[in-house]
């Protein structure tokens, strides 16, 4: 018996547009992104904490929105989370804030033990 492979339909959207559509229309999906950017950045991988808040910006009030908003300039706000970006802590949490507000969310820190990292055999 011959198989043959059935032709899959074509992507009617990128996944950057399938993400953005999830951010845009999920809570859920909104705060757990805001959760894994914070993480990220009280992980020491402020890179990816940046990335994933310029993204999660850029899909719901876009820069010039979120500028006027917190009264900072959108430009400002975009080198601030682009890869040579390097936000203050005012600034940082008050975007974060503003989002926070905005979604409805309560982000908290606690204290957990600590991994230690795995032992290398000798």
């Amino acid at each position: 018996m011959i198989k043959t492979k059935r032709a899959k339909p074509p992507l009617t959207g990128s996944v950057r547009e399938l993400i953005d559509g999830y951010i845009a229309s999920d809570p859920a999906f909104r705060q757990a992104l805001i959760q894994q950017a914070v993480e990220a950045m009280l992980a020491g991988d402020v890179d990816t904490g940046k990335t994933i808040l310029r993204d999660y910006i850029k899909a719901t009030d876009g820069f010039e929105r979120l500028g006027r908003a917190i009264g900072t300039p959108s430009k400002s706000l975009i080198r601030m989370f682009g890869p040579r970006g390097n936000p203050q802590a005012r600034n940082l949490f008050g975007v974060i804030g503003y989002l926070q507000k905005r979604d409805g969310l309560e982000l908290r820190v606690t204290s957990g033990p600590r991994k230690r990292p795995a032992r290398r055999a000798a």
